[in-house]
């Protein structure tokens, strides 16, 4: 017997049960304009196909495979737009944490951590 799982995230329910939920965002918060543009496209979509919706971006980009390459906004600007997207679109935010310090601070704007 398959066992059925409901995991409550925001406004979103996933489940296996249930329609498909599209977890998606930039790879990097790079400025309010860019990440409201990419939200509200996949806000549109997801309702116009009847599936949740849950905003993914980094604050900071820490695992970059370049010491050059653009990292982010940092956590108090990033989570900042991060808080602005999820208020403004009613969507739930994932983000990822790269320290322990870093987890009190995006728990109280995000709605799932990531550990990558």
């Amino acid at each position: 017997m398959v066992k059925f799982h409901k995991i409550k995230v925001g406004n979103t329910s996933i489940s296996n049960h249930s329609s498909l939920v599209l977890i998606a965002g930039p790879c990097v918060v790079e400025s309010k304009s860019h990440a409201e543009e990419i939200a509200h496209f996949l806000k549109e979509l997801t309702a116009k196909l009847g599936m949740g919706f849950v905003y993914k971006s980094s604050f900071d980009k820490a695992n970059r495979t370049s010491i050059k390459g653009f990292r982010g906004l940092g956590i108090f600007k990033g989570l900042d737009i991060l808080d602005q997207v999820k208020k403004k679109y009613n969507c739930p935010i994932i983000t990822d944490v790269h320290d322990i310090e870093q987890c009190t601070i995006a728990g109280e704007v995000v709605d799932i951590l990531q550990i990558p």
